[in-house]
């Protein structure tokens, strides 16, 4: 990622033209050991002579300089592992300063402004100061903004507008979020439905099923984020609540989701045993929390997604995702948040002098000390 590669561009521009040093040198009016010192890296040429080279070499000013203010994906990816895991090793100031001059430095790059504040939003818990969280989540909400209105690319300003929604969601302000997203549902048009077939039409048949196995397993994934909310706002009707339940349940074990998807349950089994809390059932709440515990101190790290038996044709979409199939955290962020979710949450306070919940925290807090 250095920003100025002149000398190597100098070196085979000229090779390729056929010149020597001393004829370059010439042209532009130096010494020959002022071009020595700029392809060796010593120096750099005065800044008045790189449209004169440019020119020469039949390149631009950007070229010559090989500078590239977009990082590739595969960069966007590694670096934000890195960060992922400094933030899960090193003070949380040290790693937002390491973000900080990596934004100002690609400032127009927009994948990678995109990840660098899905990134904030995604460590937000981490800052124990709430008002410190909403001032993160604020930041990274004016990133998605850039990135929504400067970018050329639409799924690249669709992106950035959903999560700009959801930080104006977790800053409490739901108008705004219903100006977003017009405040309505649009019928889905899912492209999956186009596709197939056409690809089938053409005999790539292959190509045909993982298209549509892509598209099962995304509605499968998009239908376990709505279950918990919706759980959540049945609280009040406790036959609506268990059919809820039942259902979701029921389509996570025909598709095995405790090993295809495990993240998509947890959410679920934390919403039940709220709703069980609200209603009054402290017994069905720890039921849940247990169902819960044995998920998240299984032997499912280190989490990835993944296909299974039936989503054999996963692996060439997976791994195009911005992340590829790593987790948007650090595993020992991961489980951290696992154990904080239930150690620290107040709406399990009235749980606390319950054995079989106790014995659920010390089991938690146990498994943030694993590797």
């Amino acid at each position: 990622m250095k920003e100025i590669n002149i000398a190597k561009v100098l070196v085979k521009k000229r090779k390729e033209k056929g010149i020597t040093q001393d004829q370059l040198a010439n042209y532009i009016g130096v010494s020959k050991a002022s071009v020595s010192k700029w392809e060796t890296e010593q120096s750099y040429p005065d800044v008045t002579f790189l449209p004169q080279l440019a020119a020469y070499f039949n390149i631009s000013i950007d070229e010559l300089m090989d500078y590239k203010p977009e990082m590739a994906k595969e960069e966007i990816r590694k670096l934000y592992r890195r960060l992922s895991s400094d933030f899960a090793s090193k003070p949380f100031d040290t790693v937002m300063d390491d973000c900080h001059q990596i934004i100002k430095k690609y400032y127009s790059c927009f994948p990678l402004l995109l990840q660098m504040g899905i990134l904030m939003i995604n460590h937000a818990e981490l800052l124990k100061d709430p008002q410190k969280s909403v001032s993160l989540i604020e930041e990274a909400r004016a990133l998605f903004i850039r990135v929504k209105e400067e970018s050329d690319d639409v799924s690249l300003t669709r992106q950035a507008l959903y999560v700009e929604a959801m930080c104006s969601l977790a800053a409490g302000d739901p108008n705004t979020v219903l100006e977003l997203l017009d405040g309505a549902v649009a019928p889905a048009l899912p492209p999956e439905s186009l596709l197939a077939p056409a690809y089938q039409m053409t005999g790539r048949i292959d190509e045909a099923k993982s298209v549509l196995q892509v598209g099962i397993y995304q509605n499968i994934v998009v239908l376990f984020n709505f279950f918990p909310a919706y759980l959540m706002m049945c609280t009040d009707d406790s036959s609506k609540f268990e059919e809820v339940l039942r259902r979701a349940l029921n389509i996570a074990e025909v598709f095995e989701m405790r090993r295809l998807h495990p993240g998509v349950l947890v959410s679920l089994y934390i919403s039940a045993a709220q709703g069980y809390i609200v209603q009054g059932n402290p017994s069905k709440a720890i039921d849940m929390l247990q169902q819960y515990t044995e998920i998240v101190t299984s032997d499912i790290y280190p989490l990835s997604l993944h296909g299974d038996d039936f989503f054999d044709l996963l692996e060439g979409w997976l791994i195009k995702l911005d992340l590829g199939t790593d987790p948007p955290r650090d595993e020992k962020t991961i489980r951290r948040s696992m154990a904080d979710m239930i150690v620290n949450n107040p709406n399990f306070s009235v749980l606390s002098d319950k054995q079989r919940f106790q014995n659920i925290t010390e089991k938690l807090q146990s498994n943030c000390c694993e590797d």
